[in-house]
């Protein structure tokens, strides 16, 4: 590959080509009109931010549900919009002339508009994405696109500062508390903010004496600042103020979730502490929180002060940026690609029917490639991309993990081994185009990986065990409480994270619970009908029959033990009707990212609903 080239850089699947752009329509003017869209794009998404904060105010959680999905199709909205306007006004069209001179020109003049831009990255993002739509895959290379970023963000700031700053050492806890509560101007009144600052401060003094020093106590230093980023993650029925203590050098990050009860009041419901607590609430199956960011690199330089093990790519898409999220997860592969000789190899776990899976061992990603023949009845690649689609626009609970989609990746052949090539020309052949010493990969998505859970259940130990158990059964109940029926429950299909989550990651037979026939197996007529193989029983397309999960999924009892002492409800269709009952009056679960053990003790065990009751 020639140093002017690149690997092709990674396109939306729905890509649309037209002629190269002609020369008639000038560089600066061309330039002005993607960052014009681009500019109409962001706007839209900050707008959603600050819609989200009057949502959660007036507790419309349908509406919370509509804006997140909403917001997720505006890029690709807006990329179209732009790619058209181009279109139509060309003239004199330059046919197979090769347009990188041009484009170059673009790209320049395109910089020089983003001096003094408070979102160049995602402008330069954008501008890959329209060029990608104008341009032929032959051009994908370092003149017509930003392959590397040209503006740097290190310490890029909006008018305003991504976080504020306060001093407790010198106000007192209890005031900092009042004004970190009071700075964010929410409408909604605070049910009790005495009480609520009172079990925060508690909760706070009680952290610190655990982690300073033996006999220092809680003692704060001259250093001590209390950072807050400045607006809210607004998610679900959730809002969570993000910061970080900083005490004697020492960095300690927190999240405050605060909830909305039914009369109209807010309240604290924790105080999470430390990287592991945030990594759950902003998991990669958690996305797309909404959050008003006027420069998202000043918003993605504080998170990672609080959870550095995620990298940016993943920062990006938590806060919405997904396409941002997509160009930096890229650019981070390339890179590891060029300091890394480990091979791809087929991944862990029982072989899909529907998709051929591969990873690279140093690199904890997977890539999953919709296989040419699928193995199972009715199924077929476009109902898979149509189920995938459905995951990324639908509430996921948290249990379901968030992929990139990408088309046209190319990949160095090298680092394949004969046996995988052969496998991806036997089962992907459509899918994969071989150019000399590239492979290029039609159509991919990527996720995080994960260990199979059950690879976990073989390996682990008895307590370990009955966790994964556990929350497997929660995964269940919370994907259903969303109205989602996983369809195909089967241990293979579910993963296991670093912080023990199992998160569900085969989508192509979810549907909507509300579609389900959930029901008792009649009874046999005589014995010879209950000990066929065949069933004795009319049964159609959307029957289920969660008596026979028993059997199914739990043929050693050392299983089913454990899962029945939690969940021996899922067995039985009664609790499956009582969900799609719930999902048709109109209600919106309540599903937060924490551990229940880790709220206030007087609000564990209860939804902001039952609490308003108890009040």
């Amino acid at each position: 590959m020639s140093s002017t080239r690149h690997p092709p850089f990674p396109v939306s699947d729905n890509a649309l080509y037209v002629e190269p752009l002609a020369r008639p329509l000038s560089a600066r003017l061309a330039a002005d009109t993607i960052l014009q869209g681009f500019n109409r794009h962001y706007a839209l998404f900050r707008y959603s931010a600050q819609r989200a904060k009057a949502l959660f105010e007036a507790g419309d959680w349908r509406g919370m549900q509509q804006l997140s999905r909403e917001r997720i199709d505006y890029y690709d909205q807006r990329v179209r919009e732009c790619a058209h306007a181009l279109a139509s006004r060309l003239s004199g069209q330059g046919g197979d002339a090769d347009p990188s001179q041009h484009w170059q020109a673009i790209k320049q003049e395109f910089v020089t508009l983003l001096d003094g831009h408070p979102q160049p990255e995602c402008a330069e993002t954008f501008f890959n994405s329209v060029s990608c739509r104008v341009l032929r895959r032959e051009y994908f290379n370092n003149v017509c696109l930003f392959v590397r970023p040209a503006v740097a963000t290190d310490y890029l700031e909006g008018q305003r500062p991504a976080f504020r700053a306060y001093y407790p050492a010198r106000a007192g806890l209890r005031v900092t508390l009042r004004r970190m509560l009071g700075d964010f101007g929410l409408a909604a009144p605070f049910e009790d903010l005495p009480r609520d600052i009172r079990l925060l401060a508690r909760a706070a003094t009680r952290l610190l004496r655990q982690t300073l020093p033996k006999g220092q106590g809680p003692r704060l230093g001259q250093d001590c600042q209390a950072h807050v980023h400045g607006t809210l993650f607004f998610r679900n029925k959730g809002a969570y103020l993000l910061g970080r203590l900083i005490n004697q050098g020492a960095i300690y990050p927190f999240c405050i979730p605060l909830l909305r009860l039914p009369s109209g009041h807010v309240y604290a419901d924790a105080l999470l502490h430390g990287q592991d607590a945030l990594s759950r609430v902003f998991s990669f199956a958690r996305t797309y929180f909404l959050v008003d960011m006027e420069a998202p690199s000043a918003t993605v330089r504080f998170l990672a002060t609080l959870l550095p093990r995620k990298p940016l790519a993943e920062l990006y898409t938590m806060i919405g940026l997904q396409k941002q999220g997509k160009t930096l997860f890229y650019r981070d592969f390339l890179q590891h690609l060029a300091h890394s000789g480990d091979a791809f190899e087929t991944a862990a776990g029982i072989p899909g029917m529907v998709m051929f899976v591969f990873t690279l061992p140093s690199y904890p990603y997977v890539f999953k490639i919709i296989r040419d023949r699928i193995e199972k009845d009715g199924m077929t690649a476009a109902i898979v991309r149509r189920k995938y689609q459905q995951v990324k626009l639908h509430d996921r609970a948290g249990r379901m993990a968030d992929t990139w989609e990408y088309s046209q990746v190319a990949l160095p052949r090298h680092r394949f081994s004969d046996d995988l090539l052969q496998a991806l020309r036997t089962h992907i052949p459509s899918q994969l185009e071989e150019q000399g010493d590239t492979l290029v990969l039609r159509h991919v998505y990527i996720e995080r990986r994960m260990t199979p859970l059950n690879l976990y259940l073989w390996q682990a130990g008895a307590p370990a065990k009955a966790a994964a158990l556990e929350e497997y059964g929660n995964a269940i109940r919370e994907l259903a409480a969303t109205n989602l029926f996983p369809g195909d429950m089967l241990f293979k299909n579910f993963g296991v994270t670093r912080l023990g989550r199992v998160v569900f990651y085969d989508y192509d037979e979810i549907q909507s619970m509300t579609e389900m026939n959930f029901r008792h197996i009649p009874q046999a007529p005589d014995d010879d009908a209950e000990m066929s193989a065949d069933t004795w029983y009319a049964t159609g397309p959307n029957d289920v029959f969660p008596e026979e999960f028993e059997h199914f999924l739990f043929s050693d009892p050392a299983l089913y033990q454990p899962f029945a002492a939690r969940h021996a409800a899922l067995l039985q269709p009664e609790w499956w009707r009582a969900c799609q009952a719930r999902i048709a009056r109109g209600g919106v679960a309540d599903i937060f990212p924490y551990d229940p053990g880790s709220r206030f003790p007087s609000h564990q065990a209860c939804t902001p609903d039952e609490l308003a009751q108890q009040r």
